[in-house]
C-alpha cells in the first residue's frame, strides 16, 4: 500500500475538516464493497483451490478413495470428505 500526503489528494476544506479529527495521524481509508476483490482472487489463490478441488472431486469419482487423497494432497479426511460433498 502507498501512503499519500493527504494535501496532494484531498480538496482543501476536507483536509482541514480530517485535521480536526485525527489531526496527524494516520488514517485508512478503505475502498467502497463494490470495489473490493475477493480473497484470493487477486493472486490467483482462489482459482488454484478450485481447480485443485475439482481434480480431488473428479478423482473420487474415478475411484480413489479418501485415504489416497489424504496422502495425495497433504490434507486431513474431513478437508477431503467436505471438497468431495461440495458441489461447486
Amino acid at each position: 500500500m502507498i501512503y499519500k500526503n493527504g494535501r496532494d489528494v484531498l480538496p482543501p476544506s476536507l483536509l482541514q475538516e480530517l485535521q480536526n479529527y485525527v489531526g496527524g495521524e494516520l488514517i485508512y481509508i478503505p475502498k467502497p464493497n463494490e470495489c473490493r476483490a475477493r480473497w484470493g482472487e487477486v493472486s490467483g489463490t482462489r482459482k488454484l483451490l478450485a481447480e485443485r478441488n475439482k481434480e480431488i472431486r473428479r478423482l473420487h469419482s474415478d475411484g480413489m478413495t479418501v485415504s489416497e487423497l489424504v496422502g495425495k494432497y497433504h490434507l486431513s479426511g474431513d478437508s477431503i470428505r467436505k471438497i468431495i460433498v461440495k458441489t461447486s
